[in-house]
């Protein structure tokens, strides 16, 4: 049993590993993207691992845990199912068949060290019955152009903050009172404190370069977006919905008279599509006199894909419930459909942070 993360009364609490990868696991070295680097902000890379469980929720596992590589999920645990399997048919080859085994073992002893958390922290927190969240969210990103590298472990309860690891001091931040006994039991462990170190900082920055590259190598795909300017009503946003593109690193913006436009602009998530592709949302809030009487414009960058794809803000190109489409004429043509698809992009997310992939409430800028 893996109890290396245990928020347990016991003397000792050694912390949750990672995944536990070897040299051998990953079946490819790391092939040249000779490929032109599309921009600056399309260039960073990253990697979390979630582990969640909960109780007191019917018919939903008590624990899930999960890979991420760059918004993409690439493998997938739960307490039902009682196995590892891979959620991308790159990873499947990417890794040897005994790394499965391997992680699906660690898994069911994260599994018990996990539920064991949400018992000690009920009790901290003097809580006995309803729902119960405990979350874990750890891994690096790494800039494939700088360089720059960031390794985060960050641990909640109930959407909260728990305890957090800081890497320059080497110990914990436990923003709640019912974590310090935890924060000192893992403050004393320094060797397990190094191994955080190392692996935050080097040994999960070389994997993320490692499937970045054999992602690459097996797909070397690139998919075009579908690109439209939305608006609900006459005084709604504007929303810029590029959907269909593929990889998922996607930079969208808005530009006022040839220049970058971040006033009154609001940033969507990207989500995932059935098809495997992607869409994402950009929000201007600005009056129609101010786009009718300036030149406004919606520019999409895919990485890998060298064209831009530009919307102009007219009046001829926004699709409405209300009044002109792109056809010219007032036939009420519905965005339903295009947001529907947005809602249930939405649905997904909601299901996503039940299952782990989620920011605390007290939200942390740029993780």
């Amino acid at each position: 049993m893996d109890n290396r993360n245990r928020w347990c009364n016991q003397e000792e609490c050694p912390l949750i590993g990672p995944p536990q990868q070897s040299e051998d696991d990953c079946q490819v070295g790391h092939p040249n993207d000779n490929n032109q680097k599309h921009k600056g902000h399309l260039s960073s890379h990253s990697i979390r691992y979630v582990y969640t469980a909960t109780s007191g929720i019917p018919d939903f596992p008590e624990f899930v845990n999960l890979g991420i590589l760059d918004g993409m999920q690439i493998d997938y645990y739960d307490s039902n199912t009682k196995k590892v399997v891979p959620k991308q048919d790159w990873m499947a080859k990417a890794v040897g068949s005994d790394y499965w085994d391997r992680e699906t073992q660690n898994s069911i002893g994260r599994e018990k060290s996990f539920k064991a958390n949400i018992d000690t922290a009920k009790q901290r927190f003097n809580q006995t019955g309803g729902v119960h969240v405990a979350q874990m969210m750890f891994g690096c990103e790494w800039d494939d152009e700088t360089g720059v590298t960031r390794g985060f472990n960050q641990q909640g309860f109930d959407g909260e903050d728990f305890i957090s690891f800081d890497l320059k001091t080497l110990t914990w931040i436990a923003p709640k009172p019912q974590a310090v006994i935890t924060k000192n039991k893992w403050d004393n462990n320094k060797a397990g404190n190094e191994y955080w170190k190392n692996y935050l900082t080097q040994e999960c920055i070389d994997w993320v370069k490692k499937y970045v590259d054999y992602e690459k190598s097996s797909l070397m795909r690139t998919v075009p977006p579908s690109v439209s300017l939305l608006q609900k009503t006459p005084s709604s946003p504007v929303t810029c919905h590029a959907t269909g593109f593929y990889p998922r690193r996607v930079h969208v913006t808005w530009k006022k008279d040839g220049q970058d436009h971040h006033e009154d602009v609001e940033m969507g998530e990207t989500l995932q599509n059935d098809d495997g592709t992607f869409q994402t949302s950009v929000h201007l809030n600005v009056k129609p006199e101010e786009w009718k009487n300036n030149k406004y414009q919606c520019v999409v960058q895919v990485s890998g894909i060298k064209e831009d794809f530009i919307k102009d803000l007219t009046e001829d190109e926004l699709l409405s419930n209300w009044g002109k489409t792109n056809r010219g004429v007032n036939d009420q043509t519905s965005i339903g459909p295009i947001i529907g698809v947005v809602v249930a992009g939405l649905l997904v997310i909601v299901a996503a942070v039940i299952i782990g992939v989620v920011i605390w409430k007290k939200n942390r800028k740029g993780e």
